[in-house]
């Protein structure tokens, strides 16, 4: 099983995905808050979202666990 992971501390602020949604290698999946600038977490490879480890509100660190897929 692959997953997205945080690439900063910061909130979710919007998952634009869902559990079982096909999603491709550079899609947005997960849009992070951090010092008022929203940063976009990418999928780095295609495939079917398997479960969310967070939600929308969320505080994450750097190297927390947002989605798998696989």
């Amino acid at each position: 099983m692959n997953q997205i992971v945080a690439i900063m501390a910061g909130n979710v602020w919007k998952i634009v995905v869902s559990v079982g949604e096909n999603i491709e290698k550079g899609q947005d999946v997960v849009i992070l808050e951090s010092m008022k600038m929203e940063i976009p977490i990418a999928a780095e490879a295609s495939g079917i979202v398997k479960e969310i480890h967070v939600r929308e509100g969320d505080f994450v660190n750097e190297g927390d666990i947002l989605l798998e897929f696989e």
